[in-house]
Parts: C-alpha cells; sequence; structure tokens
C-alpha cells in the first residue's frame, strides 16, 4: 500500500520559522515531526510514501535533502573520529520506504484535500491508500497499522477514518462524528459551538485510508466552508454511497497545529519516549 503525508500549507502560526524550513521539519525530541510520521507508516508496512510539500518554496528541496542524500561528508568525518554510530540514525532514514516529494498543485483551491488531489497519480489505480496530516501525531501504536487493519476486516468499505475519544471541553475544537445505527460514519460535525451540538464524543482527525473512489467527490468545483477543498466533505459523500468504517485509535492522538500544541506534543514526547525523561522531570519539578 502507498500513503500520502501533507505538509502543503504556509503555517502561518509559526512565522517566522516556517518562511525558511516546512513546519514538519520542527523538530519533536531528535527527529522532525515528519520523520515521526514516516516511521508509523514504515512500521505498518507501507512500502511507498509521497509528501506533498508546499508550492512555490524550498520545501520539496529540503524534504529531498532530508530524506535522499547520503551525508558521506558527515559520515566520513565521524568515522574519522571514531564516532561511526551517530551516523546510525542517518542510515535508518535513508533506509526507509520508498519516498516521493511533490508539490501541491498551486491552481488548485486552498484546503487539506487539494494536497491529495495533488497526488493523485500515484494512488488512483491502487485498491487503497492512506493519508496522513503531518500536523497530527500518534504516540503509541500508530493508526496507520490500526486503519490497515480495519480495512482488511470491512474490504468493502469506501474508507476508513481514525478516531478518539474526547473530553466535552474540546469538542467545540474539532470535527465530531456522527455515526449510522449500524456503528459506520454518517457524518462530521465540525467544530460544533456547544456541546449538544455535537453528535457522539468521537473526534476525527488527520489519519484516513481512502479508496479512489474519493476522487469522484475531491474535485475543484466542489469546495465548502471558507471556499476550502475538504476532505472531510469528500468523506461524507463516501459515507452516503457506502460504508465509512470508524476506527478507534490504539495510540494517543496529539496535534502540532500551533506553536503552544506543538510545544505540549514535543514535551510529552520527551517524557514518554526518550531516555533523558527523567531529567527533564527533575528540572520541570524545581523550577
Amino acid at each position: 500500500m502507498k500513503a500520502i503525508i501533507t505538509d502543503a500549507g504556509f503555517a502561518s502560526r509559526y512565522l517566522p520559522i516556517t518562511k525558511t524550513i516546512p513546519k514538519a521539519m520542527i523538530p519533536i525530541g531528535a527527529k522532525p515531526v515528519m520523520q515521526l510520521c514516516v516511521e508509523e507508516c514504515a512500521e505498518a508496512g507501507i512500502d511507498e510514501i509521497i509528501i506533498v510539500a508546499t508550492p512555490n518554496t524550498k520545501s520539496k528541496e529540503i524534504y529531498d535533502d532530508y530524506f535522499h542524500n547520503p551525508s558521506e561528508n558527515v559520515k566520513a568525518l565521524l568515522d574519522k573520529q571514531g564516532k561511526s554510530e551517530r551516523f546510525e540514525p542517518v542510515e535508518k532514514v535513508l533506509n526507509f520506504p520508498k519516498i516521493t516529494v511533490i508539490e501541491q498543485d498551486p491552481n488548485l483551491p486552498y484546503g487539506n484535500g487539494s494536497p491529495i488531489v495533488s497526488a493523485k497519480e500515484f494512488v488512483e489505480n491502487d485498491e487503497a491508500f492512506v493519508v496522513l496530516y503531518s500536523d497530527d501525531l500518534i504516540l503509541g501504536e500508530g493508526d496507520v497499522k490500526t486503519l490497515i487493519e480495519k480495512y482488511k476486516e470491512h474490504p468493502e468499505a469506501k474508507a476508513v477514518i481514525a478516531t478518539q475519544e474526547m473530553p466535552e471541553e474540546t469538542w467545540s475544537k474539532f470535527g465530531m462524528v456522527a455515526l449510522k445505527d449500524n456503528g459506520t460514519l454518517s457524518h462530521i460535525v465540525e467544530k460544533p459551538k456547544t456541546p449538544d451540538l455535537s453528535p457522539s464524543n468521537l473526534t476525527s482527525y488527520g489519519r484516513y485510508l481512502l479508496t479512489p473512489e474519493v476522487f469522484e467527490y475531491l474535485v475543484p468545483e466542489n469546495t465548502g466552508l471558507d471556499d476550502e477543498l475538504w476532505t472531510v466533505d469528500a468523506i461524507t459523500k463516501l459515507a452516503e454511497h457506502g460504508d465509512v468504517v470508524v476506527a478507534h485509535s490504539k495510540g494517543k492522538w496529539i496535534t502540532t497545529g500551533d506553536p503552544k500544541n506543538y510545544f505540549m506534543a514535543h514535551l510529552e514526547y520527551v517524557l514518554n519516549h526518550t531516555d533523558y525523561a527523567e531529567d527533564v522531570k527533575k528540572f520541570i519539578e524545581t523550577h
């Protein structure tokens, strides 16, 4: 299977740093956000990944350099210094599944569906493919594996979406899932203003398994709220013509979509997934 990872916005909330580097190259621990998304795909058995970068920037060049540059000068220096083991993380990056970096089509409307349309030629003849928004990270067991497993159980599904239960005070910030009587997706209520307008406590975020049928609805003419091209609008259309299976995440979803949430995501990752977590905890306790 193939995966599309999107990072095609301008990340204005992160300026000025994102005028120079893509947002998904900001680090979580010692790895950029994008690498964690790639690792989630690799661990699930994905064999080809398409990264969609922001057009008319250096983003494509930066991603290509990160995932494909063998950095022979760095390796030679580390070998000379007797520190060859420090190059092992680079070798891991160079041995990821096939990664192709493209730019989003600048002629498409703004919206989180446009990066997917930009990668259509890579996946339109496949049975299904996975989509990840690089804003969203999954700690623990990755959602890509869960989506694939659920699709194998329901090969007739038009799509599979990942969901997570969220506390009531957060419902107004996310897309909340409405279910049909059979437990599949009915539709998604975007950012309900009051709790009573939310159809459930399940939120949908940037982890989807889609079939190529989605491209019948994910077209430039089908813009929605704020004249943007929304992936969830196309998924809702799929749900009108068949089952969109709802999969419950086995990990923990965290977002890096803005500096505050990025900091908290980074801190949670450090406290739970690094060998210097105890030192950080002691620092926090004493300051």
